[in-house]
């Protein structure tokens, strides 16, 4: 516990975390690009971000992007803006907060992309609705995701990814489905740039094929 109270407030003093015990936490709606980044580069969120290694890792793959983890978890963020900080990446970002506060934190249209990587599966059926790939959460998604934005989404649970691909193919606003269960043999292994989280390598490493999907949502203005 003491531990866990000394990254909090590690967290908190850095530039690299949005979190509530900072000013701004209520004020980065539409302006992540102009207040934090100080640019207009495109904004890609990690949904449950964890320790933050696709934040990190697509921060150092794309510097002419932004990138923004998002975790409630302020240990594990402490892990990612560790290791931002130490490679010296001025273009990721953490904010701590739950997902379903999403559209408070970011306008319409100010996401150009979204990673929902390795979440928990809640299995129980009275856990269905705080599963990330929820039909509630692509909601959120949407709300803040630009036109032709993709999601991307990895898991080692195939009961999860059925699940969602469910979800996805009742929609009526969603387009370009593209899925894989066993994306390091298939067209899309490309699409990771080789990055693996913590949990990635280890259901792999026991066998666990990893499960990849992406999609676009349907302009519902055309």
């Amino acid at each position: 516990m003491r531990g866990k109270l000394k990254r909090f407030k590690e967290i908190a003093e850095r530039p690299n975390v949005i979190c509530p015990e900072k000013e701004v936490y209520e004020k980065m709606r539409g302006n992540w690009q102009k207040e934090h980044f100080k640019n207009d580069h495109d904004i890609v969120l990690e949904i449950g971000c964890g320790r933050g290694e696709y934040t990190v890792g697509l921060a150092q793959v794309f510097p002419d992007r932004n990138f923004i983890g998002i975790d409630i978890k302020g240990d594990r963020i402490w892990v990612g803006s560790t290791r931002a900080m130490s490679l010296e990446l001025k273009n990721a970002a953490f904010l701590r907060t739950q997902v379903q506060f999403l559209p408070k934190f970011f306008d319409g249209e100010e996401v150009k992309e979204i990673w929902i990587t390795f979440p928990d599966p809640r299995p129980k059926d009275r856990d269905e609705k705080r599963r990330l790939t929820n039909s509630k959460y692509f909601d959120l998604y949407k709300s803040v995701l630009q036109k032709q934005g993709w999601v991307h989404f990895k898991t080692d649970n195939t009961d999860l990814f059925n699940y969602t691909l469910g979800v996805l193919k009742t929609r009526k606003d969603v387009k370009n489905l593209e899925f894989t269960h066993d994306l390091y043999s298939s067209p899309f292994n490309n699409d990771h740039f080789g990055i693996k989280t913590k949990y990635e390598e280890k259901f792999h490493a026991m066998g666990e094929n990893i499960k990849y999907l992406k999609f676009q949502f349907v302009d519902s203005t055309n």
